[in-house]
């Protein structure tokens, strides 16, 4: 094969992936909300297990659920008869996990798991097989074919039940109230954790603001936008918010002809700017500053008083953007 064979034979696969998904997608049914449902009313742990790729998806799919509060572990089948069923509980929930229906390893867990009463949920290219009728809920996996040449090889299967497992993840995280600072708690090690967990007040300009009283006029505007990176705050003498003036605001002013200088800081300024406060997670500032398209934003405190602004680059600085 040359160079633009195995680009367009990429295309295809990658295609033929989304596409399989995209089909699943549109067939997904109540069984789906029964699943969440059953993963939601768990009290236990969700065991997951699978063969093969399947157990490689099923993996993927506990410590999903894991780091989204769900606890959850993998249990291979095989070594589940021999010792390691004693990890399954009677308040626990099971995730199976095969193309087939019929993996010949898997049916003999699911066998144990019915006679200790934990519901299973099955993720089968199967839904009228042995492990998709036996279980509380099936979830259609099905696919037309492999990516594969032979049609051997799981990964379109695959690429789906590891989609299937975001999507019962995803829906049930959002479900259960699952909250940024939670994810935080799960992964505090490392620049994920840093970036989840970093607050606005860690971050920004606290000390020498930007700030100018209601009667200042422009040219004291021009000069703090100079020295304070291309923000001005407008406020009271209790440091309530009044407005904001950017580098933005300044040029355009510059490009209407007028007379700069003279004019008053109220007649320019934005009177309901974005603002964002100290304790805030600083992603959320980021956040402010990507839908708005702004690089600087004040912050307050509970009381509506300004205590600093943030800037991006500061947030650059500190990983979270």
């Amino acid at each position: 094969m040359n160079v633009e064979q195995m680009i367009a034979r990429g295309r295809q696969v990658l295609v033929l992936e989304r596409d399989v998904i995209a089909v699943a997608a549109d067939r997904l049914d109540a069984s789906f909300a029964n699943a969440v449902q059953l993963l939601h009313d768990c009290t236990g742990r969700v065991i997951v297990s699978g063969v093969g790729k399947s157990g490689l998806i099923g993996r993927k799919i506990a410590a999903t659920l894991t780091s989204t509060g769900t606890p959850a572990t993998f249990l291979h089948p095989t070594e589940s008869l021999h010792g390691d069923l004693g990890i399954v509980g009677p308040h626990d929930v099971a995730i199976l996990l095969s193309k087939s229906g019929e993996t010949t390893e898997l049916l003999p867990l699911m066998e144990q798991l019915t006679r200790l009463g934990v519901p299973t949920i099955a993720i089968t290219g199967k839904v009228d097989s042995t492990l998709g009728r036996h279980a509380r809920v099936a979830i259609d996996a099905a696919v037309r074919e492999e990516a594969c040449p032979h049609d051997l090889a799981p990964t379109t299967s695959t690429t789906l039940a590891l989609a299937l497992g975001d999507a019962m993840a995803v829906v049930l995280l959002e479900a259960k109230g699952f909250r940024r600072e939670d994810f935080a708690r799960f992964h505090p090690g490392g620049a994920l954790g840093r970036r989840l967990l970093l607050r606005v007040r860690e971050v920004m300009l606290a000390e020498d603001l930007p700030i100018l009283p209601h009667g200042a006029t422009m040219r004291e505007a021009v000069v703090e936008l100079a020295k304070r990176r291309g923000i001005c705050l407008i406020a009271d003498e209790a440091r309530q918010l009044l407005g904001v003036i950017t580098t933005g605001d300044l040029s355009r002013l510059m490009e209407s002809g007028r007379e700069v200088f003279t004019i008053p800081v109220a007649e320019v300024m934005h009177r309901s700017p974005k603002v964002i406060e100290a304790d805030a997670l600083a992603s959320a500032a980021v956040h402010v500053m990507e839908t708005k398209g702004v690089v600087a934003v004040p912050v307050l405190d509970g009381s509506r008083r300004i205590v600093g602004v943030v800037h991006l680059h500061d947030l650059l600085r500190a990983g979270v953007a």
